[in-house]
């Protein structure tokens, strides 16, 4: 008998906020460089810092995009291209779900292109300054030696392209996961992979942990009968609320969980 761990990567194991906040500010101005023609630094910077307030809504990477049009409309009335009105922070941290629909509709914009748009930053990014775009993430504390001792098996279950997930883990940790234990975006919903896991001979008799840091998706787990077998936990020192927080404690499958139970853990 052993243990088989899913991991999410941004909120769990890397603080990418930084990067991801500054490669969605280049990916704007990209997509919209007629709304940015006049922001000023300091509108930046406020933009960036409120990103990692707004963080804990983002399930893809290209919403991050969105997310920082959104927020520089509602710090800019003048260039606003919504009908959303009266927006704050909190508002977005509220109603992201509904709001993201109604202001792809209105600014005409397609998913795929924007995961294509993102990922072309970030790999122009990653080619011409590598040393910046590696210093702009982090690994949570203890994370490194955890995934260099683990003695349970560890699988990458995330909605990053595994490309850059396989860089961080390479450069920040100094660990090399096998790329048929990295399902990145592209893979299909977690949900459908932790079913794969699940029935792969190999894995038979392992107890299951999936350790995320976005509430919604452990509720979607349980959604699955499939997925009964699962252990679920919450780390609270991702990209969530205390109010998720305080949900997922009431919650019996779900375990929240700290920093430093998870090292332990997979060690």
């Amino acid at each position: 008998m052993g243990e088989l761990y899913a991991l999410d990567f941004d909120g769990i194991i890397c603080d990418s906020c930084g990067e991801s906040s500054l490669s969605a500010l280049k990916a704007a101005k990209v997509r919209w460089p007629n709304l940015f023609d006049g922001v000023d630094s300091a509108t930046e910077d406020w933009i960036v810092d409120q990103m990692h307030t707004v963080r804990p809504v983002v399930e893809t990477g290209y919403e991050n995009v969105l997310l920082v049009r959104l927020l520089l409309e509602s710090r800019t009335p003048s260039v606003r291209k919504s009908s959303v009105e009266g927006l704050t922070v909190e508002g977005i941290l509220e109603n992201w779900s509904k709001l993201k629909p109604i202001i792809m509709e209105e600014w005409g914009e397609n998913r795929d292109a924007l995961i294509d748009l993102f990922g072309k930053v970030r790999d122009e990014w990653l080619e011409k300054d590598f040393a910046t775009w590696i210093g702009a993430n982090r690994l949570y504390p203890g994370v490194s030696d955890a995934l260099k001792f683990a003695s349970s098996k560890v699988y990458i279950v995330t909605t990053k392209q595994s490309r850059f997930a396989d860089a961080l883990l390479r450069e920040l940790a100094g660990v090399t996961i096998p790329p048929e234990r990295i399902y990145g975006l592209g893979t299909g919903p977690k949900v459908e992979v932790l079913k794969q896991l699940q029935k792969k001979p190999e894995h038979q008799g392992l107890t299951l942990h999936f350790v995320e840091d976005r509430l919604a998706t452990l509720k979607n787990v349980i959604k699955e009968p499939e997925l009964n077998q699962w252990n679920l936990y919450l780390g609270n020192w991702g990209y969530n609320t205390q109010k998720e927080r305080e949900e997922a404690a009431a919650i019996p499958r779900i375990h929240v969980l700290e920093l430093s139970d998870f090292s332990k853990k997979l060690k």
